[in-house]
């Protein structure tokens, strides 16, 4: 194939919904919203009190990945106390990792060349709910052992998974995944590593709960990106990555999309306010972008926006755009993923990607769900856009072209062009059989039931021991 671009040529996915990303296309194309509506009795059963579910604030709705407690700890080579300890968010990043790798058609463990890692994930929610303890704070037991922060994941992978490439920690909240793609195409075209993967993992609740609305959390559980009843957004978990290669390197492999240009940008001080997105970071990243595949937005079909379904965000974003779209000879259809699975954070970014990918692939744009009519601080006239409201085929005839954006609380913003790739001279390499992972159990009881049953949350080293989850450090991994 050509040797210009970033082939991605496997990837990996366990979003809402969907336990592989064959299911998560299917789910997009058919526009089926995979929000969790729970019933009282499944909320107390997971722990929430009356208080919270007889506020008129709660929302008894989310994004709850079924099996985040669920670990091959075998697999991996850990034990299960120590799998217990572990962030679900990496443990579901190293199956995905895996997964992604086999996907690609490389066997984990067996790669001779350097592969990176670049990943982004968020806040350790379960260390908060099911680990912390305050009172050991200053005492000889660290509140947090090695291997709990969100840049130990790159770390955990590339070590479990044998790799040997530059394993990179990225966090720009909302954009930390597509921020991770940009900087492992980056590490590709310097030739510090010959393969990469990169991605995110984010999982909001440890069990099924809801939320308490405003903040610019939707009332009613509905992501409504663009639209005129947008009332805001809200976070679901997940995990996806992709596997990228230099086109120039890529032989008989199976290839989803090519990236033909990318880029990261800050607002700095050009925006409103700390947590307001702002148009000029935007408006640079995409003209970047574009600039360095040498496209034009005429040449742009659909771009995957960040669209987390707040009014004000979603009009900065259309405004931004609009800026860098104005003149486009030919309209260009507009779609968010969050509105089907939940705003995912950290991982939103890629799972952006993956859909673009596929989009891009078999020529048909799925439906951004919950949009009727556009909101009037939204203007879709300025760029020619119009929301794909619907699943339909590619708008423009010719190759095509795609954007993906993803913007993160604070200003940084990335963006991503990439287009179908060329057709095959040679049979694509099929995938290796996906590992069956036998999944059992690895979890601890959230503090506060601790603290309910013994009085004063305090587990004493003997009950951590019978129960088995005596932390363990990851310097001892693997003796």
């Amino acid at each position: 194939m050509s040797d210009d671009g970033i082939a991605i040529v496997g990837m990996a996915a366990r979003l809402p919904g969907a336990a592989d990303v064959a299911a998560y296309w299917d789910n997009l194309c058919a526009g089926i919203d995979t929000t969790r509506r729970y019933s009282a009795d499944e909320l107390r059963a997971a722990g929430v009190g009356d208080e919270l579910l007889d506020d008129p604030r709660y929302v008894r709705a989310g994004g709850y990945l079924p099996g985040i407690e669920d670990f091959d700890a075998e697999f991996f080579g850990y034990t299960p106390a120590e799998a217990a300890q572990i962030d679900p968010q990496h443990r579901l990043f190293l199956e995905v990792a895996w997964h992604a790798l086999q996907d690609a058609g490389e066997q984990p463990g067996r790669l001779d060349a350097p592969v990176g890692v670049f990943t982004g994930t968020s806040v350790n929610r379960y260390f908060l709910r099911h680990l912390y303890r305050p009172e050991l704070l200053g005492a000889a037991d660290e509140p947090m052992p090695p291997g709990h922060a969100p840049d130990y994941l790159p770390l955990r992978t590339a070590y479990k998974l044998g790799l040997t490439g530059p394993a990179v920690a990225t966090q720009a909240a909302c954009a930390s995944s597509l921020v991770a793609v940009c900087l492992a195409a980056q590490s590709l075209l310097d030739f510090r590593c010959d393969l990469a993967i990169a991605g995110g993992s984010s999982v909001a609740a440890t069990t099924p709960s809801g939320y308490l609305a405003g903040a610019g959390l939707s009332p009613d559980g509905t992501i409504r990106a663009f639209d005129a009843k947008a009332q805001g957004t809200r976070y679901a978990s997940g995990a996806a990555g992709v596997v990228l290669k230099r086109c120039e390197d890529v032989t008989d492999d199976r290839v989803y999309a090519v990236l033909r240009g990318w880029a990261v940008s800050n607002d700095g001080a050009r925006r409103g306010g700390f947590a307001v997105p702002g148009v000029a970071g935007l408006a640079d990243a995409v003209a970047e972008a574009l600039a360095t595949a040498d496209l034009s937005p005429a040449d742009i079909g659909y771009v995957e926006t960040h669209g987390s379904g707040t009014p004000l965000g979603d009009a900065i974003e259309v405004r931004a755009l609009g800026s860098v779209f104005a003149g486009a000879a030919q309209p260009c259809l507009l779609g968010s993923v969050k509105p089907s699975i939940g705003n995912l954070d950290a991982a939103a970014g890629v799972a952006g990607l993956i859909k673009a990918a596929l989009a891009v692939r078999d020529g048909v744009v799925p439906a951004s769900l919950h949009f009727d009519a556009p909101h009037p601080d939204v203007d879709l006239a300025a760029g020619r856009f119009e929301i794909a409201a619907d699943t339909r085929e590619w708008p423009t005839p010719g190759p095509r072209y795609a954007g993906v954006s993803a913007i993160g609380l604070g200003g940084t913003t990335a963006h991503v062009v990439l287009g179908e790739p060329a057709p095959a001279d040679t049979p694509r390499r099929a995938p290796l059989p996906p590992q069956q992972f036998h999944r059992r159990r690895h979890w601890i009881e959230p503090v506060q039931r601790r603290r309910d049953r013994t009085g004063d949350g305090i587990d004493t080293q003997r009950d951590r021991a019978a129960t088995g989850t005596e932390p363990r450090s990851e310097v001892d991994d693997d003796r």
